[in-house]
């Protein structure tokens, strides 16, 4: 690995415990309309919120960068998302490339993709394309990959076991540096997905879970199952304290403590 890259690693993976807790703001298409006053309507407030509780990294679309993110640029390190895509193959595009990344000061490029379906060869183009074009750089490439089942009237994002170990597998072979996949759920099988990866594999944070605990217990379970640690979207900015949420999160997946100490530093109920 060459040392640009390693440098920008560093940055992302920087605590002592080699594994990272960011934040994601780029749910963009593929999430369906914006409510008016949910956690992502106004964007700068949002990550006002997001960046108080100081996560590993923020992931966001470049044009984000672009126009919200100067108060925190060199403060918390930046993921770019380069993949747009919806569920049902709707969209699939690539929206932006290293070198832009790399000018907007970003330490890593993401790349979302989804797997499974008509579509998965484009998909795995895409993400192999991205990794060639990264390299020019030294640009760390991130891979987003969600297994999506195409049984129903809407296809939908799935976390089953078999799924999330092909979407890991996909990473691996496209040479990817980092993998984010969704959590499957349990411990044993997740192991084996991280296991099964020769590069750090980081969880998704999923869906709205239930509360604020389900979704620490959630993370906890990750890296007990020897995940790097995770990206979260909505159970941070979709919570009543996001800053709070946010070093709740970190005492978790970055400290190692329990669900219980974690909520209680923040003075939260995990009811939020």
């Amino acid at each position: 690995m060459n040392i640009g890259k390693q440098i920008r690693l560093n940055r992302i993976f920087s605590h002592p415990s080699g594994r990272l807790c960011s934040v994601a703001v780029d749910h963009f298409i593929g999430y369906g309309k914006l409510s008016p006053g949910g956690g992502l309507s106004n964007l700068p407030a949002a990550l006002a919120k997001v960046a108080a509780g100081m996560p590993s990294a923020v992931t966001m679309s470049k044009g984000t960068a672009m126009n919200c993110w100067a108060p925190y640029a060199g403060k918390i390190p930046l993921i770019v998302q380069a993949g747009c895509f919806t569920a049902d193959d709707r969209v699939i595009e690539y929206v932006t490339n290293p070198e832009e990344c790399v000018r907007l000061g970003a330490d890593a490029i993401a790349i979302s993709i989804g797997i499974f379906g008509p579509n998965e060869g484009r998909y795995i183009k895409l993400l192999m394309d991205g990794v060639t074009q990264a390299a020019k750089y030294d640009l760390p490439v991130i891979a987003h990959i969600y297994p999506r089942d195409f049984s129903g009237a809407t296809p939908k994002i799935v976390f089953e076991p078999e799924g999330i170990m092909w979407a890991a597998r996909i990473g691996v072979e496209a040479g990817v540096d980092v993998i984010k996949v969704g959590y499957t759920g349990d411990v044993a099988s997740f192991r084996q997905v991280v296991e099964s990866a020769p590069v750090p594999v980081v969880a998704a944070g999923g869906p709205k879970a239930k509360n604020l605990r389900a979704a620490l217990q959630a993370m906890g379970e990750v890296v007990q199952a020897g995940g790097r640690g995770a990206t979260i979207g909505r159970n941070v900015w979709g919570a009543t304290k996001p800053a709070e949420a946010v070093r709740a999160f970190k005492a978790v997946i970055l400290e190692g403590q329990t669900v219980d100490a974690a909520l209680r530093a923040e003075g939260l109920t995990g009811e939020e």
